[in-house]
């Protein structure tokens, strides 16, 4: 599927799940169909700081043939929360054009959703940690 009719796809969803214990169920469902991370991946310095969870996450470059150089993330984490507000950022995200990927408003993505306001502040936390190194690693 394509990512803009995968995040729409995603934002439907949302609409349609009555309350955040349906939308919570739902997003480790999502988390579910996280491809796997090779355990070789998974070090200190892939490591995102700033999650309560442990979370691993790296970035892999390749050219377009439009002459732009895209990136793709894969990650993990432990919980399996986590593991699906990962898979939200990868639709966000990942094989994105690296110059466009500071411009994307993951916050104003993410409240669309309502995930502001049903997180905790340290799940939060741990979420704009995760946009922040996916920034670092499109620097």
């Amino acid at each position: 599927m394509e990512a803009a009719a995968e995040l729409e796809d995603l934002k439907e969803t949302f609409g349609f799940l009555d309350d955040w214990e349906e939308r919570y169920a739902y997003i480790i469902d999502l988390g579910k169909g996280l491809p796997p991370m090779d355990e070789a991946l998974k070090t200190e310095a892939t490591k995102v700081r700033g999650c309560t969870s442990q979370v691993w996450m790296v970035g892999r470059e390749h050219a377009d043939g439009e002459g732009r150089v895209r990136l793709d993330l894969t990650a993990d984490s432990d919980a399996h929360i986590v593991r699906g507000l990962i898979r939200i950022l990868l639709m966000l995200y990942s094989g994105r054009p690296k110059a466009e990927i500071a411009a994307i408003d993951a916050e104003d993505f993410l409240h669309g959703l309502g995930l502001d306001q049903h997180l905790s502040p340290s799940r939060r936390n741990g979420l704009f940690s995760m946009v922040e190194r996916i920034r670092a690693l499109a620097a």
